[in-house]
C-alpha cells in the first residue's frame, strides 16, 4: 500500500529562462520531478498555492485508484513568480524552470475561457507537451462544468503522459444508428437526462438527412453508477476509471 504522505511539494521562485525538456521520471510507482508553474501574469493569490497543493494530493489518490494502484504523484515542485511576495519556506529552483513546466496555471485567453486542456500535437499514444489550467479551475470555481480539481488533473495527465484522446466529439455530438440519433457516449450505461433535472437543448431533426442540428446538446444526468470513463466526463461523481486499464 502506498503512503501518500510520501508526496513532496516544493515551493520555489523562478525566472523565465532555461531549456524546455520535462524532468518527469517514474521512480517505482511514483512520479517525481513534476513541475507546476504559475504564470507571471496571474495576480498574486496565496490561496492559489494551497489549492494547487490540494489538487495534486487529491489527484494522486485518484490516479492511484484509476490505475489499479500502479501510479501516484510522489514529488512535485510548484514554481512561483519571482514578483510574488517571498517567504521563508520558498526554495531556490535547481533544475526547474518555467519552460520545463509540465503544468502551467495561466490567465484564461480569451477571458472566461477556462477549459482545461493539454497541448497535444501527435498521434494517439504520443505524449503531450503541457497541461494548461486557469486559476478558476484550480480554485474550484468550475466544479459544475468540469468536476473536482484532482479529477481534472488526472484527465489531463492521461493526455500528457500516455497520449490518450478524448472520448467525446464536440463537433459531431450525435451519430445515427438504426435510424435514431444517438449521443457519442463511450459507455451505454451513462444515461441521458431524465425527469425535470435537465434536457436535450435546441434540438431539431433535418428532414432530409435525419440528423440533429449542430446546436443540439446532450446533457447526461449527473446521478450515475457507471465508473467509466475518465476521458468522457470526469465531472460525474461515479466516474473513476478508464475503459482499458493502463
Amino acid at each position: 500500500m502506498v503512503s501518500f504522505k510520501m508526496l513532496v511539494l516544493i515551493l520555489t521562485l523562478f525566472l523565465l529562462g532555461g531549456a524546455g525538456a520535462s524532468l518527469i521520471k517514474l521512480n517505482g510507482n511514483g512520479y517525481e520531478d513534476v513541475v507546476i508553474a504559475i504564470d507571471p501574469n496571474v495576480p498574486e493569490d496565496e490561496k492559489l498555492i494551497q489549492h494547487i497543493q490540494d489538487m495534486v494530493t487529491e489527484a494522486s489518490t485518484y490516479l492511484y485508484g484509476a490505475t489499479e494502484k500502479r501510479f501516484y504523484f510522489k514529488a512535485v515542485s510548484i514554481l512561483i513568480p519571482e514578483t510574488w511576495q517571498k517567504k521563508n519556506e520558498y526554495e531556490e529552483p535547481k533544475l526547474e524552470t518555467y519552460k520545463k513546466a509540465d503544468i502551467v496555471i495561466e490567465v484564461p485567453n480569451p477571458p472566461g475561457f477556462d477549459v482545461p486542456r493539454t497541448d497535444q500535437f501527435g498521434q494517439c499514444g504520443d505524449k503531450g507537451e503541457r497541461i494548461r489550467l486557469t486559476p478558476a479551475i484550480v480554485l474550484g470555481e468550475k466544479l459544475n462544468e468540469y468536476g473536482p480539481q484532482g479529477k481534472i488533473l488526472v484527465h489531463e495527465w492521461a493526455h500528457l503522459r500516455w497520449g490518450v484522446f478524448e472520448e467525446y466529439n464536440e463537433e459531431e455530438p450525435f451519430y445515427q444508428h438504426d435510424g435514431r440519433n444517438v449521443p457519442w457516449v463511450i459507455v451505454h450505461m451513462v444515461y441521458a437526462c431524465s425527469g425535470g433535472s435537465c434536457s436535450i437543448r435546441n434540438c431539431r431533426t433535418d428532414p432530409k438527412t435525419g440528423k440533429l442540428n449542430k446546436d443540439c446538446m446532450f446533457i447526461p444526468d449527473k446521478v450515475q453508477s457507471e465508473k467509466a470513463s475518465i476521458m468522457f466526463m470526469q465531472s460525474i461523481d461515479s466516474v473513476s476509471i478508464w475503459i482499458i486499464s493502463l
